[in-house]
């Protein structure tokens, strides 16, 4: 039986007043979203320093990044290494505590909730870890391994690159477990008590085949908007590492892609070089987003 296709004009209009009330969204999304996106990707092959129009460079800039530019292999290295074990690490952790907390009574679960999603709304919060990583024997860390006799004299943290990038993984860990431990507590309150009764009937025996069978499954959508959340915020730190160690870092030690950004977007004044770095870090979150929410819609079947 053929199905009877009507023009497309006349669909639309059909539908107007969903494309009417959809308006107001869409032009703030193509205004402050896609235009943007679209203006680095085009800038991105070109030199440009704000004050002289765009020139057209080809790709001199992907060039220069990939081959010349030693220091972007560093600031890549030091993301990835950022990435590797604040974004899989956190969004872990989130996972399990919200798992933990969701079997707690109401007052405590609520109590929990707030302080394990404080750093998320209380700004530079985080600076606290300054006094705990101070570099003096009046930092609370070398205060405590001097008395107990792990060392023999202050560990400089935030400036020695051997312990740099450490004492910034462990601010950026307890940083990010914000939002994602709340996307995971709402995932979890979703859930009907039923399904696990039901499972129980079926032979499910103990909280892990639940966690496996039921609870995975039914949290895909959430389990896909806290992982692309974590790999945001995983690839576009830089504010914890400049408030720690400074911009820029002791021998770049902490010195990521985002920084390599601002550095020429706002002190080189570099746009078209910037816009290369902003290219190739939305296509790499991109790229990381896809592969992982194909894999949870595997694991959701």
């Amino acid at each position: 039986m053929k199905k009877n296709r009507q023009p497309l004009g006349r669909r639309i209009w059909s539908y107007r007043a969903s494309y009417v009330m959809l308006a107001p969204f869409m032009l703030i999304f193509l205004t402050f979203t896609i235009f943007p996106v679209v203006a680095s990707v085009v800038l991105s092959f070109t030199r440009f320093n704000v004050l002289n129009a765009p020139v057209f460079i080809g790709l001199t800039n992907y060039t220069n990044l990939f081959f010349t530019d030693e220091i972007f292999s560093t600031a890549v290295g030091n993301t990835v290494v950022l990435a590797l074990i604040t974004g899989p690490l956190g969004y872990f952790l989130c996972f399990f505590f919200a798992w933990v907390i969701n079997d707690l009574p109401h007052r405590v679960r609520s109590l929990l909730t707030l302080v394990f999603y404080a750093p998320s709304i209380a700004g530079n919060l985080f600076t606290i870890w300054l006094v705990i990583f101070d570099g003096d024997i009046y930092g609370y860390l070398n205060s405590l391994l001097l008395q107990f006799g792990f060392i023999k004299e202050p560990i400089q943290w935030l400036t020695d690159p051997a312990y740099m990038m450490a004492a910034v993984v462990v601010v950026q860990l307890w940083v990010s477990m914000g939002t994602s431990f709340l996307t995971m507590r709402a995932g979890f309150n979703t859930i009907d008590r039923q399904y696990y009764e039901a499972a129980a009937v079926d032979g499910v025996k103990n909280r892990w085949q639940e966690l496996w069978f039921i609870t995975i499954p039914i949290m895909v959508p959430h389990l896909m908007l806290s992982a692309i959340l974590s790999i945001t915020a995983a690839f576009s730190s830089y504010q914890v590492a400049t408030v720690m160690t400074g911009f820029p870092s002791t021998n770049y030690a902490t010195h990521t892609v985002m920084h390599h950004m601002i550095d020429y977007a706002y002190i080189r004044f570099d746009r078209g070089y910037a816009c290369a770095i902003a290219t190739i870090l939305f296509l790499s979150c991109y790229l990381l987003n896809f592969v992982i929410q194909r894999g949870l819609r595997k694991v959701g079947r």
